[in-house]
C-alpha cells in the first residue's frame, strides 16, 4: 500500500515536471521575423522562451492552430479555466514532439463560433491517461510513454475504439472510468489564442 502510494506520489510528480517541459516547449521560440511564427516543435536551445510559437490542437474532432505567448501565466485564476488536454497522438504524426518533449496531442474545448475561432484563453494543463479499469477492461487503449522518470505512463490513445478529438469524449470517458485526467497544477497554467485551422 505504501509503495503504491509513493510511485502514485512519483508518477504525479514526472508528469507535473514533464508538463512544465511541455508548457516550455509551447512558449519556445525565436523572435518572430518575417517568415512568422515557427512551430514549437521545431524551436530548441538558446532560442527557447524568447517569442511565441504555434502548435495544433483538436477541438471537436478537427485541428487548430494555437499560438502561445511568449510568458507563462502567473496570475490569479477568477474561475476554474478550461483544460488543455495532453495525450497520446491521435494520428501518424503528433502535434507535439521530440526533441523538446516527448509525442503527444492536445485537446481544447470548442472553438466558439460567434468570433470566428480567435480568442484568447487561459488553460490547465492536463494528462490524459488509461485508467486501470480502461486498461483491464481492454475499452482503453494506451500508448505506454516515457517522459523522463523510471516508468513510463499509459496515455490515451482511444476509448471503445474512438478517438480522443474532443473534450467531451475525453470528459465521458473520465466519467464511465476509462481514464485518468490528472491536473498538473497551477505550474501548468497555458496562455495561448486558437487562431485558424
Amino acid at each position: 500500500m505504501i509503495t503504491k502510494r509513493i510511485q502514485t506520489a512519483t508518477r504525479l510528480s514526472i508528469a507535473t515536471m514533464s508538463l512544465a517541459a511541455v508548457a516550455l516547449a509551447l512558449v519556445a521560440a525565436p523572435a518572430a521575423g518575417a517568415a512568422g511564427l515557427r512551430n514549437c516543435v521545431d524551436v530548441t536551445g538558446p532560442q527557447s522562451g524568447r517569442a511565441g510559437c504555434y502548435e495544433d490542437v483538436w477541438a471537436d474532432g478537427a485541428q487548430y492552430r494555437m499560438t502561445f505567448s511568449n510568458t507563462r501565466f502567473t496570475g490569479a485564476t477568477p474561475k476554474e479555466l478550461d483544460p488543455f488536454y495532453v495525450l497520446a497522438p491521435q494520428t501518424d504524426k503528433p502535434q507535439g514532439a521530440p526533441p523538446n518533449t516527448f509525442p503527444h496531442d492536445h485537446v481544447v474545448r470548442a472553438v466558439p463560433r460567434q468570433n470566428h475561432g480567435q480568442y484568447s484563453v487561459q488553460m490547465q494543463g492536463f494528462f490524459v491517461l488509461c485508467s486501470g479499469q480502461g486498461i483491464v477492461s481492454g475499452a482503453c487503449v494506451p500508448s505506454w510513454t516515457s517522459i523522463g522518470g523510471p516508468d513510463p505512463l499509459p496515455f490515451a490513445q482511444t476509448v471503445n475504439g474512438q478517438p480522443l478529438t474532443s473534450t467531451e469524449a475525453i470528459e465521458a470517458a473520465a466519467d464511465a472510468g476509462n481514464l485518468a485526467l490528472i491536473n498538473l497544477g497551477p505550474g501548468a497554467v497555458i496562455v495561448g489564442a486558437v487562431t485558424g485551422n
